[in-house]
């Protein structure tokens, strides 16, 4: 050891694109590191590798990240961003029933709908430390099964916040859990998933 502590990459991007020609060679920058991610895996993903699969010039990248690690947390906000907008509308459903279905289906979603992508970026999430994305799908989930609650007969069988707690990591566990086993099938994981949220209310079962 040299006493000195380790340097930690650069996760935040060069710049912000402000024009929408710049926005959208950032959209086709981040689908190329997913691609190259999704076909190649970790040890094929650089930032030339990316550069190629989305059709820009190196520079383009650097342009806008300062290295992959930048690249991934990017890329891992974007997917979270989508994850808590869908989380967010499934709150605002007709009744509780119906939103707390649609939880467990964009969660399922975001681990099934490209599934070598979610599992490598779970993965890096954690290497990175990139505890704010985490934090915020926590507060998005938790307090979205908080509002259904509220509006819930008969009413949790613990005090409101606690259960939102607990359906979030029921949630996280058993989809997590379906990722890194290699599961593929969201029609199969859908329902495992409903099971478990619609036992711990005590309500019948939401799944044909």
């Amino acid at each position: 050891m040299t006493g000195r502590a380790a340097r930690r990459p650069a996760l935040k991007p060069r710049k912000n694109p402000e024009q929408s020609r710049s926005a959208e060679t950032v959209r086709t920058i981040l689908e190329g590191a997913a691609r190259v991610l999704e076909e190649q895996g970790l040890a094929g993903y650089t930032t030339n590798a990316v550069a190629e699969r989305a059709g820009v010039s190196v520079g383009s990248v650097y342009q806008y990240f300062p290295g992959k690690e930048a690249l991934t947390a990017a890329l891992v906000a974007r997917e979270t961003g989508l994850l808590i907008a869908a989380v967010q509308e499934a709150a605002e459903a007709a009744t509780p029933e119906l939103g707390l279905r649609r939880i467990v289906q964009a969660a399922v979603a975001h681990q099934m709908s490209r599934p070598r992508l979610a599992l490598l970026l779970d993965r890096e999430e954690n290497r990175l430390q990139l505890d704010d994305n985490l934090d915020a799908v926590t507060r998005a989930i938790s307090s979205a099964f908080l509002a259904l609650l509220g509006h819930l007969e008969p009413r949790p069988p613990v005090e409101a916040e606690t259960a939102a707690g607990d359906l979030f990591a029921l949630v996280r566990g058993i989809v997590d859990a379906a990722g890194e086993r290699g599961e593929r099938a969201s029609d199969a994981l859908e329902p495992r998933v409903l099971r478990a949220v619609f036992g711990y209310l005590g309500l019948p079962a939401a799944v044909p």
